[in-house]
């Protein structure tokens, strides 16, 4: 080697070269590779069933497409529908089929998230209306069972207006407030079968039959304040009478609800005809609403008069004039 060579600085050749230890790991990957890949043929292969996708799948599949892949597959003769998530994946969660979602319910991310249909298939309970086939309680809670979450309700209103709840007056008003609002709407629980308790009598008579002013209290459902009055009932018998009490039931039954006074006039003419199926009923409230008395237009001596009259009372005016003149009669 010459001293020229040999006076000149060394140079490395840079170039990376793969460690030996990599080349044998990549040998040994490509080796074991067919093997796994028989091992997933023998879990995918034809002689057994198709597995089911992972969830990471599923998720980016909309239950929307899964609903029209169904229903492309049941069009289908041969059962098989190209390209199709069904047909892909032939073991899809069977409960997917029996769900009938809305537009809202089909853009869930995760089709065959666990739900339970509002349905009553259970032998013997095919009449329950508050029934999941997954639950055991059969009937909606009781309303005395809605005692606390009404009071905690209260209780958050009150810190909303900037009371102290906690404070010697207002320490027991959330569940008085709880309780005294049951009491006002307890016309939710009644009915008018229950009511009647078969107080329907045959009696040979056809006269006007006139019960007038009954108190009544009821709830404006607008403002959640009261509105009061009274109510006359008139109805023409046709063999069967109602017993008087049961009148002032009826106006009870349907003005412990939130109420409009116009729907409450109405519906007191519609039960008492289904009591009793007079030839004409005819009804006649007067109230003053709080929520125009102290509130909005303040008209502390404005009063409100709604009819409803069926029957009779509506084709014949001299009838309706008879119950009318009767009602106002002091």
């Amino acid at each position: 080697m010459c001293r020229d060579t040999l006076s000149q600085p060394l140079q490395w050749d840079k170039t990376p070269r793969p460690h030996k230890f990599y080349l044998i790991f990549c040998v040994l990957f490509i080796k074991k590779k067919p093997a796994n890949q028989n091992k997933m043929a023998a879990v995918n292969g034809k002689d057994s069933d198709p597995v089911v996708p992972p969830s990471s799948l599923i998720r980016r599949v909309s239950s929307r497409s899964v609903r029209n892949s169904i229903s492309e597959e049941k069009e289908n003769c041969d059962g098989q529908v190209k390209g199709s998530f069904v047909s892909k994946y032939k073991k899809a969660p069977e409960n997917l089929k029996s769900f009938h979602l809305t537009d809202a319910e089909s853009e869930l991310e995760v089709p065959g998230t666990p739900m339970t249909p509002r349905t009553s298939t259970t032998p013997g309970h095919e009449n329950c209306t508050f029934h999941h086939d997954l639950e055991l309680d059969h009937r909606p809670p009781t309303r005395e069972a809605l005692l606390p979450d009404m009071a905690n309700s209260y209780r958050l209103l009150l810190t909303g207006l900037g009371e102290d709840p906690e404070r010697a007056g207002l320490l027991k008003t959330p569940e008085r407030a709880a309780k005294a609002m049951l009491f006002f709407t307890k016309g939710y629980d009644q009915s008018l079968e229950e009511v009647l308790n078969n107080a329907i009598f045959d009696e040979d008579t056809d006269e006007m039959v006139v019960v007038k002013d009954i108190e009544m209290f009821s709830m404006c459902e607008h403002h959640l304040v009261p509105f009061y009055g009274k109510v006359s009932i008139g109805y023409l018998p046709q063999g069967k009478i109602l017993g008087l009490s049961k009148l002032a039931r009826i106006v009870e039954i349907f003005s412990r609800r939130l109420q409009v006074q116009e729907r409450l006039t109405k519906q007191i003419a519609i039960a008492v005809t289904q009591a009793v199926r007079p030839a004409g009923v005819a009804v006649v409230i007067e109230g003053v609403h709080m929520c125009m008395v102290m509130r909005g237009v303040q008209k502390i001596n404005s009063k409100t008069v709604t009819s409803t009259m069926l029957g009779v009372f509506r084709d014949d005016p001299k009838t309706r004039e008879e119950f009318l003149n009767l009602v106002h009669s002091k």
